[in-house]
């Protein structure tokens, strides 16, 4: 990679632009980047890595934006740089975030980055991209280079080296890592370490389910589980054999008890029967006494069925002769009933009556006069409808003429109104003219009153940010001032810093001398670490930029007030109050008007429509009102007609209808009196031939009169009563002489009697003496058949555990050898560290072939797995050492001891070492433009001009070296440089040779 030309525009102290030519200060290989402290060298750099990555270095990076404070504020910080790489020139422009100035009004607009990239293919510039995302991942898919890396590959940031010589392991690796990709490695480290932890947890509960099943053996047997995991096997195996020989055993005791019992329960049945057939034979004797006195009533009750049985045959007949004399009742009181209905209208004499013609030949009479009064329901209807219709016409007429009355009353009072509404119309459009000036009135004024209570809130924050500001700026300078004391005491206290690491016999790291007769001695104040003065130091520069940032505060506050206190118009808070009220009740006053128009506008609309539809509607009532008085006319005539011949129809009835219902009714009632008439004739008849057959039936079954039949009868439930009772005494006397005779109950007869309460208890004895035995035996057989399950489920959970334990073996193994701790790891190193360790190897040997030149043979970095001074006491700490061996003495030094000249040129042969390994890692870019940033101050006559030699021997093969430094010597030395100027207006570069 080589930089070609750099413009910067309002970037960090540069306050115009700026223009940077690379390839002018490379021609001669070696160029020096010159200035005073604070001129902005560092900042060139700054620029060539905001261009390539949109950041800076270090805690640089942090700030809000990199905009020139000395830049105009609408001046747009930009920064433009080509270089070539791989063959490919490469053009970025890219702009930071800002804040740009608002172009109307105060304040400003946040501007985000940025960022256009271009190639330049054949002569013409070709565009990548313009995201900031993208351009990132084509810068370092490109250069093969995160910031951190370009910034220790090609700035080779002096300062930084020198803290890595002097580092701890921990220190030295957390650096490495951030050059060198070797996460994956501690990735490694610390997935076998939670792969150990996890499977240690499986082993956990491995064992912890083989305990449990042991446990419950234990409980099982009543026994105690071993410690040892490999008894566990035979314990159980010992216990299940045990147990079921025991359970055998008891099988035995519970086959005899259950036999004693069987003989005792045979003997309880035996006893039982002889008893009860001894019972049932004294039973059978008393039962046959008892039936012998009730065998009279078996003989009258053989008669009585056989009486019943005859009545059969004459009961039909009684109840046939009943049924009919029954309908006769009923045929007389319905004949009675509907002649006495007729008697008095019909014209027909029923007194005595036999025949019922008289009754048919008056009902056809009415039948007829029916038909004739069928013939004129039309002209009832008819006459009706007229009736509804003539109803109708009136109450329409009467309607007609009271709408009629209001319309016209109406077109009389309705142009009077039309007059009114036209006046208030115009009245309400002159206050609804002045509606925009009302409402730009009362805006005006609102802005003026908020103006007013924002002053009054800047007000308390500015008071605020003023009290902020001076509490900052006291802190600042007592942070200052801290740092400055620190740094001034340390510096005093430097001989007696290096006093305080001499021991006797030991060479000084000074002057190589054994004997210390006379060491450096701290004053009372006692001694100052480099970290206490790098927090002081921090503190102090974290403490300046609170400063500024309420300085920052307190001036956009106080822009903000002014904005708003012009704003106000020099209205204070009752003034403007009193405007808005006022401007506040003219527009709602307006705002009226504006209602008010419309509501007449449509009001007036409304009127004249009514107007109109008022005159049309009087026309159409006159017409209307002479139509309806015709058909009036005609209507009534009709109805006139039809009402005479209705009323001749009707007679003496209300009506036509009333005429039909009544003479309906009366034909309907001839009716029935002419049916009843001939009913009662067919019963009478009936009856008689009943009374006949009741007589010759009686005379068949041998009944003297009615009455000895009615005493015989039984009803078929008391007759299937009696049967029942008969049969049930014949079986029972049957069933009693059987028993008598039989053979069995004879036999237990002539036996002694058994003593059933003794072969009661020795039975139950034996009963429960044999369920205790099954309950004892199956406690057995259940205790020996878990302890068997509990056995093969204990080999399981032995045989399941017995991969996890391996696998946690093996993790185990690898974790700790990965992490340091393991006693097959003699060098206690970590696996990150370990792969880090080659990578400073590689550092320190291409390192040494520069430092030999440069302190002229004498010393030689070399790396050691040993611990050194605050690698801490862990196992694993270290493994990342470095010491600094002096061909002159022979001796191993620890880098610290290096004087501020040595530490300088070591730590620069030690930054281009890691800069050649670092770009063989990131892929073989060539880096074609360095540069070597300060430390030059530390350096003698002799070793400056060896480290020169080194540098620029660095040109070999094309490259440009740029050394930043404000050390006056190497303006004589490098004559190709470029100086960086400072003002209060900003700074300016000048390219020289």
């Amino acid at each position: 990679m080589r930089l070609h030309t750099l413009t910067v525009t309002a970037f960090g102290p540069f306050a115009g632009t700026e223009r940077v030519d690379f390839d002018r200060l490379g021609r001669g290989g070696l160029f020096l980047i010159h200035g005073p402290t604070g001129a902005g060298k560092t900042s060139v750099l700054d620029a060539v890595c905001f261009a390539l990555y949109g950041g800076v270095p270090g805690a640089r990076n942090k700030d809000r934006s990199p905009k020139s404070d000395h830049s105009p504020p609408d001046l747009e910080p930009e920064v433009t740089l080509e270089f070539t790489v791989r063959g490919r020139r490469i053009r970025i422009i890219r702009k930071p975030r800002w804040e740009r100035p608002k172009k109307r009004g105060v304040g400003t607009v946040s501007q985000n980055q940025k960022v256009v990239v271009s190639e330049l293919v054949e002569g013409a510039w070709q565009g990548v991209t313009t995201r900031p995302d993208e351009a990132g991942q084509f810068v370092g898919d490109l250069l093969g280079l995160t910031l951190t890396q370009f910034c220790q590959i090609v700035m080779l940031p002096q300062g930084d080296f020198a803290q890595f010589l002097r580092a701890r392991s921990d220190d030295r690796r957390k650096s490495l890592e951030r050059i060198f990709n070797t996460r994956v490695f501690r990735d490694v480290e610390e997935w076998l370490g939670g792969h150990t932890r996890k499977l240690e947890r499986e082993v956990r509960s491995a064992e912890e389910r083989v305990r449990e099943v042991a446990g419950r053996i234990a409980e099982v047997c009543g026994s105690t589980a071993p410690n040892d995991p490999e008894e566990l096997t035979a314990w159980a195996a010992e216990l299940a054999v045990v147990t079921a020989a025991t359970a055998r055993d008891a099988e035995a005791i519970t086959e005899a008890a259950a036999l004693e019992r069987g003989r005792a329960r045979e003997a309880l049945s035996a006893g039982r029967t002889l008893r009860d057939r001894r019972d049932r034979l004294a039973a059978a004797r008393e039962r046959v006494a008892l039936l012998e006195e009730h065998r009279p009533w078996r003989a009258e009750a053989e008669e009585r069925l056989i009486s019943a049985e005859r009545t059969d045959a004459v009961t039909p007949f009684l109840r046939a002769r009943d049924q009919r004399r029954t309908e006769l009742e009923k045929a007389e009181m319905t004949a009675v009933d509907r002649l006495s209905l007729v008697g008095g209208w019909s014209g027909v004499d029923t007194t005595g009556m036999v025949d019922a013609e008289p009754l048919r030949a008056a009902e056809r009479i009415r039948h007829d006069e029916l038909a004739r009064l069928d013939l004129l329901r039309e002209d009832a209807e008819r006459r009706r409808s007229l009736h509804r219709e003539l109803t109708g016409l009136d109450r329409e007429l009467t309607t007609l003429r009271a709408e009629a009355a209001r319309t016209r009353e109406r077109g009389l009072t309705l142009p009077a109104r039309v007059e009114t509404i036209t006046g208030e119309l115009e009245r309400a459009r002159e206050r609804a003219v002045l509606l925009d000036s009302a409402r730009l009135a009362l805006e005006a004024a609102e802005r003026r009153g908020n103006a007013v209570v924002e002053v009054e809130r800047l007000d308390d924050e500015v008071a605020r940010a003023e009290e902020r500001r001076r509490v900052a700026v006291d802190a600042a300078q007592e942070a200052r001032d801290r740092a400055q004391d620190l740094r001034e005491r340390r510096i005093g206290h430097m001989a007696a810093e290096l006093a305080s690491g001499l021991t006797e016999g030991s060479p000084c790291a000074v002057c190589g001398a054994t004997a210390h007769p006379s060491p450096a001695l701290p004053s009372e104040e006692g001694l100052v670490s480099a970290e206490e003065e790098r927090r002081a130091q921090a503190g102090a520069e974290s403490a300046a930029t609170r400063r500024a940032e309420a300085e920052n505060d307190l001036v956009s506050l106080r822009e903000r007030r002014s904005a708003a206190l012009e704003r106000t118009e020099g209205r204070d808070a009752a003034a403007a109050a009193e405007e808005v009220d006022t401007a506040g009740r003219a527009l709602v006053d307006a705002r009226e008007a504006v209602a008010e128009v419309r509501r007449h506008e449509e009001e007036l609309s409304q009127a004249r429509t009514e107007l109109e539809r008022v005159r049309s509607r009087e026309g159409e009532l006159d017409r209307r009102e002479s139509e309806l008085l015709a058909r009036r006319e005609s209507a009534t005539a009709e109805h006139e007609r039809l009402t005479a011949l209705l009323d001749r129809a009707r007679g003496r009835d209300a009506g036509l209808d009333e005429r039909v219902a009544r003479v309906t009714g009366e034909a309907e009632l001839l009716r029935e009196a002419a049916e009843a008439v001939d009913r009662r004739a067919r019963a009478a008849e009936e009856l008689r031939s009943a009374e006949v057959e009741v007589t010759e039936a009686m005379a068949e079954a041998s009944f003297a009169d009615e009455t000895e039949v009615r005493s015989a009868v039984l009803e078929e439930s008391e007759r299937r009563g009696l049967r029942a009772r008969v049969r049930d005494f014949d079986d029972q006397w049957a069933a009693a002489r059987a028993r008598l005779s039989d053979p069995e109950l004879m036999a237990a007869e002539a036996e002694e009697a058994p003593d059933l309460v003794y072969l009661e208890t020795a039975a139950v004895a034996a009963e429960r003496a044999a369920d205790r035995t099954v309950a004892w035996r199956g406690g057995l057989v259940d205790r020996a058949r878990r302890a068997a399950e509990l056995r093969i489920a204990l080999a399981d959970r032995l045989s399941g555990s017995e991969p996890v334990l391996r696998r946690y073996a093996v993790a185990q193994g690898l974790s700790t050898l990965a992490a340091g701790t393991s006693p097959d790891n003699t060098d206690s190193v970590r696996l990150s560290a370990y792969v880090l360790a080659a990578r400073l190897e590689q550092v320190v040997a291409a390192a040494n072939d520069r430092l030999a030149t440069m302190s002229d043979g004498r010393y030689e970095l070399r790396y050691t797995v040993d611990k050194a001074a605050g690698d801490g006491r862990a196992r694993s700490a270290g493994g990342l050492g470095m010491r600094v061996v002096d061909s002159w003495t022979g001796a191993e030094r620890d880098p610290a001891t290096l004087s501020g000249g040595e530490t300088f040129f070591s730590s620069l042969a030690l930054a281009l070492g890691l800069g050649d390994v670092a770009t063989a890692e990131a892929g073989g870019t060539e880096i074609d433009t360095l540069f070597v940033d300060e430390g030059f101050g530390t350096l003698d006559e002799d070793t400056l001009e060896e480290v020169l030699d080194v540098l620029d021997r660095l040109r070999d093969g094309g490259r440009a070296v740029g050394v930043v430094s404000h050390v006056a010597d190497l303006r004589q030395r490098v004559t190709t440089r470029l100086t960086v100027r400072k003002s209060s207006s900003g700074s300016r570069v000048e390219h020289h040779g």
